[in-house]
């Protein structure tokens, strides 16, 4: 069950939103109105090394370093 990342058009409010079976968003949680659009994700990984140890992490494309946001569109930068 993916998450996704909306936007509200109207009010500029950046929402993240289960798809439980294809279902979209029919609302910004903020003003109520329908004007979202879904967002471009960045994923993020850990490599692992020969003895576990964390070799290097990434969070896509994103100029934030040591960021503790769970998601960027929460981190305010």
């Amino acid at each position: 069950m993916p998450i996704y990342e909306y936007h509200c058009k109207e009010c500029g409010q950046d929402f993240e939103y289960l798809v439980l079976g294809g279902s979209e968003p029919d609302h910004c949680p903020a003003c109520k109105r329908t004007s979202v659009c879904r967002m471009m994700s960045t994923c993020g990984f850990m490599s692992k090394g020969g003895g576990g140890e964390t070799v290097s992490r990434s969070a896509g494309a994103s100029s934030c370093t040591g960021c503790s946001a769970t998601s960027c569109s929460s981190c305010g930068h």
